[in-house]
């Protein structure tokens, strides 16, 4: 998308650590918050900001804020970036 990178990822809350992975051709993260009370959109959406430096501002959830599938948009950064995040198994 223009000026940053949509992408659509499954997340899984209450893992035992945050981590972003790729299962073929699937992007998925795990992060350590419930689901209650959107504490599992803000825990992925710092775990993008954080890894990718980039201000949490930058970072946000536009589809399945309710659901596991979701995709999120990332200002600042290229597809190469979030790619070695996946890659990187950061």
């Amino acid at each position: 998308v223009d000026g940053g990178v949509a992408i659509d990822l499954r997340v899984q809350p209450k893992a035992s650590r945050s981590e972003f992975r790729r299962d073929g051709d699937r992007f998925r993260a795990t992060v350590t918050a419930p689901p209650a009370n959107g504490e599992a959109n803000r825990a992925l959406c710092e775990c993008f900001a954080k890894r990718l430096r980039v201000p949490k501002r930058a970072v946000r959830i536009e589809r399945g804020e309710h659901s596991r599938e979701k995709t999120v948009r990332i200002d600042g950064v290229t597809i190469s970036d979030v790619e070695s995040l996946f890659t990187s198994n950061a």
